[in-house]
C-alpha cells in the first residue's frame, strides 16, 4: 500500500509545500521544512515503538506531533516499519491537509479535538490489551497506584463511539477534562503531553497500571488495596519535584 502511494507522488510537488514557498524568505523556508521533517522522523520513531512495545497491532493506533500550526500525523492504514519522509502527513487544525498525499489517519478528529482544547504537543493512541479490558469493566481505572497522579487524577473512561467520529471525540475530551490521559471504552487509550516522549511515557504508564488493576483483581478471594483521593494528592504534590533539576534551579 504504501509503495503504491509513493509512485502515484514521484515527480509532483505538494501544492501546499509550493504555496508555502511563494514570496517567503528561502533560508527560513529551509528552517522550517528542517524541523518539521526532524518532527516527523521523531513521529515515525514513537508511531514504530508502540508496536515494538506491544501497545497497538498491525495499524491500529495512531500518533501525532504539533510543528507550528501543522499537525504531522500518521497516514491511515500504512505500517509503521515502510514509513519514510517522503510520506511525510501534516494537517492545519482546521483539518484541511497541508503536507503530503497520504490520507491521515482516520482518528484526525480526536486528535485535533486534543490540540484545539489543550496545549499539547503530541498525541498518542493505542489499543493497548490491558487498557482496552479495563475499558470494558469500569468507568473509571480504580486508584491501584500513584501514578495516577501523574495523569492528573482518577483516569476515566470516555463512552463508546463509532472510531474516527466527532461523537468520539467529543467523548474523549470530556473523560479528558483536568487529566493527560484517559481509556476510550471497547477501544483503548489516548494520552497528551508536551513532547512525544511525554505522551509516549504516559500511555505506556497508563497501560502498566491497567495490568496492574487486572492481576491484582484476579486472585480469587481477595480484594486490591485502592488508593484514598487523599493519598493520591499527596503523592502528587511530591510527583511535582520529581527528576532533576535543571540547570539555574535551586
Amino acid at each position: 500500500m504504501a509503495e503504491r502511494h509513493r509512485d502515484a507522488r514521484d515527480g509532483r510537488e505538494n501544492p501546499a509545500m509550493a504555496d508555502e514557498r511563494d514570496g517567503r524568505d528561502e533560508s527560513a523556508d529551509g528552517d522550517t521544512r528542517d524541523s518539521v521533517r526532524r518532527a516527523w522522523d521523531e513521529l515515525v520513531t514513537t508511531a514504530r515503538r508502540t508496536v515494538a512495545d506491544g501497545l497497538v497491532v498491525g495499524t491500529s493506533g495512531n500518533v501525532s506531533v504539533r510543528a507550528g500550526d501543522t499537525v504531522l500525523v500518521t497516514p491511515t492504514g500504512v505500517p509503521y516499519d515502510r514509513l519514510t519522509q517522503d510520506d511525510i502527513v501534516g494537517v492545519g487544525l482546521d483539518g484541511r491537509q497541508v503536507l503530503g498525499s497520504l490520507r491521515p489517519t482516520s482518528e484526525l478528529p480526536m486528535h485535533l479535538a486534543v490540540y484545539r482544547a489543550t496545549g499539547a504537543r503530541a498525541v498518542v493512541h493505542t489499543h493497548a490489551a490491558h487498557a482496552t479490558a479495563v475499558s470494558v469493566l469500569v468507568p473509571e481505572l480504580p486508584l491501584i497506584h500513584y501514578m495516577a497522579a501523574a495523569l492528573g487524577g482518577p483516569v476515566r473512561v470516555a463512552p463508546y463511539a463509532t472510531y474516527g467520529t466527532p461523537e468520539l471525540a467529543e467523548n474523549m475530551l470530556r473523560a479528558l477534562a483536568g487529566r493527560s490521559a484517559c481509556l476510550l471504552q471497547n477501544h483503548g487509550t489516548l494520552a497528551y503531553g508536551g513532547s512525544l516522549d511525554q505522551a509516549y511515557d504516559r500511555t505506556a504508564q497508563l497501560e502498566w497500571m491497567c495490568r496492574v488493576w487486572l492481576l491484582s483483581s484476579s486472585v480469587p478471594g481477595l480484594t486490591p488495596a485502592l488508593l484514598s483521593p487523599d493519598q493520591l494528592g499527596e503523592a502528587g504534590e511530591r510527583l511535582r519535584g520529581y527528576g532533576q533539576k535543571r540547570q539555574g534551579q535551586n
